[in-house]
């Protein structure tokens, strides 16, 4: 019977067929619903899971440098040897940082931050824009990877050459204006675009031996550490347990400290989004209150009809408690299609765009997870069957006498 009132309701009078209509409102409710939280909730782990892609596939998982400021880690291939037998980590890089001057003329002209690396991070290989990611030198020329929105205000592209001023380390009593700088030609091999404005716009990425030359450091120095973690879950503990290793000078910060606001922005979007689209399958489920009441009130003399014929209070509580169910059952399903559906057209053709200054990517990314299609469904089930727990009563407390009467 419950099956029967969810498709083939109809009224007593003239309109018969609005009665089946608003059970399909009701149905569409929570189905619009399910399908908003689901996509809200894959699209912010979508989000979540790309820019940790892009921060960590560019710094890697923990840094390991000096407490003090300008100053690099002594004895490189010792402390490099050490961390490379650490559990858990699945690779040490090298890293020289450099502020630097980038000049391709006259006008263009602007401070960067130079990367020495002899092991590039494989995340910004893909997302080359132009040329290729290499920083061997060629014809005597070192080689010179830059982001795309450096490359667009200076007016960058692959094949030129570019000039790179950096001012040397311990000169003492030289003033800042009287230092000499040193100065090394370097050719544009690539172009890379992460979406990330502080990365592309800031960062130059150039092979340790060069980077070193310009800062001039010696073969034993290195500004830092990249460290590769095999389990995520223990970054923290792995940054205390090298910090407690190798005592001071030695700091290791994890990438969620160094780019701490950023991944705040993240954490925000994870808890208010879900929880202010959330109302929606909320809302959704208790209309099913006013709907079952209105199909309760339709049915009047049918109800009257079946308690004179034995039929108990408990029989048509669960009869409409089913109904409820059954209404939430149907939207979630249907939900769940859509929004499945969605996530994947999605993630093929990238149907919704974002500007990448406020996002940080250019289209909408979508992290599905299993765990949220089950909570959500369950919950939303149980949600439209404790909606449905008020009507249900009315209707059991129905009395037979005066409904078989009732116009």
């Amino acid at each position: 019977m419950s099956l029967r009132y969810l498709w083939g309701a109809e009224g007593r009078e003239e309109g018969r067929s609005f009665l089946r209509f608003i059970i399909y409102v009701a149905i569409g409710g929570v189905t619009l619903g399910v399908a908003a939280l689901l996509l809200a909730l894959a699209i912010v782990r979508g989000f979540s899971a790309e820019i940790e892609k892009k921060i960590v596939g560019f710094g890697a998982h923990i840094q390991v440098s000096s407490y003090v400021q300008d100053e690099p880690l002594q004895q490189e291939a010792s402390l490099q040897a050490q961390l490379s037998q650490m559990e858990d980590v699945s690779a040490v890089s090298p890293v020289i940082e450099q502020p630097v001057l980038l000049r391709r003329s006259k006008e263009a002209i602007d401070g960067v931050v130079l990367l020495g690396m002899d092991q590039l991070p494989s995340y910004l290989e893909t997302r080359l824009t132009a040329g290729r990611f290499a920083v061997e030198a060629q014809e005597g020329t070192p080689g010179l990877v830059v982001g795309q929105e450096l490359a667009a205000r200076l007016g960058l592209e692959v094949g030129q050459q570019v000039t790179i001023f950096a001012l040397q380390s311990g000169q003492e009593g030289a003033s800042m204006g009287r230092q000499r700088p040193r100065v090394k030609q370097f050719r544009i091999r690539g172009i890379y675009d992460t979406s990330l404005q502080d990365i592309d716009d800031v960062y130059v990425f150039s092979n340790v031996s060069d980077a070193r030359w310009l800062g001039s450091l010696s073969e034993a120095s290195v500004s830092r550490f990249n460290i590769t973690v095999s389990d995520p879950g223990r970054i923290d503990s792995l940054a205390a347990q090298i910090e407690n290793k190798f005592g001071f000078p030695v700091s290791a910060r994890t990438i969620y400290q160094q780019y701490a606001g950023l991944f705040a922005w993240v954490d925000l979007q994870q808890s208010i989004i879900p929880l202010v689209i959330g109302v929606i399958v909320i809302v959704a489920a208790f209309n099913i209150v006013g709907t079952l009441l209105m199909l309760v009130l339709e049915k009047t003399r049918e109800i009257g009809i079946l308690k004179s014929l034995g039929t108990s209070g408990r029989t048509l509580k669960r009869l409409f408690l089913a109904l409820g169910l059954l209404i939430g059952a149907v939207g979630t399903a249907l939900g769940t299609i859509l929004a499945f559906s969605f996530a994947l057209l999605q993630k093929q053709f990238g149907l919704i765009s974002l500007p990448a200054e406020a996002y940080y990517m250019t289209t909408a990314p979508v992290g599905l997870n299993p765990l949220d299609f089950l909570v959500v469904g369950i919950t939303t089930i149980l949600l439209c069957g404790a909606a449905a727990y008020v009507p249900a009563r009315v209707a059991a407390r129905i009395e037979p006498v005066k409904t078989i009467r009732f116009e």
